[in-house]
């Protein structure tokens, strides 16, 4: 009986071990520099034009203190439109910058900064989108404030980016329209499908919510943007590659079958996770472009 007893503790321990490994794991990827960023972003596009926009760095405070380094992008002609771009996991404010010549194109100001724990900001764990979407609402109300001109102001997001993107609507944020681009409806199958990829069980990922919701103070389960869209009404655009095989085009279909405002689901053939730009530039921006014009933007 006691020799059962050390055994069972023992392999509770050692569960225990492997969650709280693969709860960090998880929320502490190695996140690139900006050097790094913008060095894989001129070898895939062109970048020529950033250099030369007027570019103006700032900071901004989000509710719990934390400092989020942002930049603002002045488009070479006036303009009462603008856009914040919010970038994947482990990126940074440079891999907002492939959609930003669409938006240029079309007339708006860019706002990128850097989620939280990346880029410039303090490093920290990721909450997929729970506290990033509180960060986001600091990003927009210090957008208004800053240029209250914007006539028309709008979010677009990739993957982490594109979660924040349409979790930060459960906030009531001032926003005109929503692009979100591979974002996730819940993390769990996510991380699932990489737990599966290892050969591993998916079991581990309900141990390790466990563990990430006893260090960090927010379970994996918790971390679901589709809760956001019970009674959202701000139009969005979702765009997904259909050979996304990291976040499946499903979870876009979800969220758009969950919001209650006007939407639009676009599949991009042949994109990869994230890669839906890259792979279809023209295709991607006539979807951006007519999504505006529908909604009279």
């Amino acid at each position: 009986m006691v020799i059962a007893i050390i055994v069972l503790a023992v392999l509770l321990g050692l569960l225990m071990a492997v969650g709280f490994y693969f709860a960090s794991y998880a929320v502490n990827g190695k996140r690139q520099t900006l050097e790094e960023a913008r060095a894989w972003q001129e070898a895939h596009y062109d970048l020529s034009w950033y250099d030369g926009l007027e570019k103006t760095d700032y900071t901004v405070e989000s509710d719990d203190g934390y400092a989020l380094h942002a930049q603002f992008l002045r488009n070479p002609e006036p303009t009462d439109k603008y856009i914040i771009i919010s970038h994947g996991y482990t990126d940074n404010r440079f891999g907002a910058l492939k959609y930003g010549g669409i938006y240029l194109n079309l007339g708006y100001n860019l706002v990128v900064y850097d989620l939280r724990g990346h880029g410039l900001n303090e490093p920290t764990h990721c909450t997929y989108s729970i506290r990033e979407r509180r960060d986001l609402a600091s990003i927009i109300a210090d957008t208004r404030k800053r240029h209250p001109d914007a006539r028309v102001l709008g979010l677009h997001g990739e993957s982490l980016g594109a979660a924040t993107s349409v979790a930060v609507l459960g906030l009531k944020p001032e926003v005109d329209f929503v692009v979100a681009d591979c974002g996730f409806a819940e993390i769990v199958p996510v991380l699932e499908g990489g737990v599966k990829a290892m050969k591993l069980p998916t079991a581990i990922v309900s141990v390790a919510s466990l563990c990430a919701k006893l260090r960090y103070g927010h379970g994996f389960g918790e971390m679901r943007p589709i809760d956001s869209l019970a009674d959202n009404t701000v139009p969005i655009l979702f765009i997904h590659g259909a050979a996304d095989t990291f976040i499946t085009p499903d979870h876009s279909a979800r969220m758009q079958a969950a919001t209650k405002g006007a939407s639009e689901l676009r599949l991009i053939e042949g994109a990869a996770h994230a890669a839906s730009v890259l792979t279809a530039p023209g295709e991607y921006a006539q979807c951006v472009e007519g999504f505006l014009n529908r909604l009279g933007l």
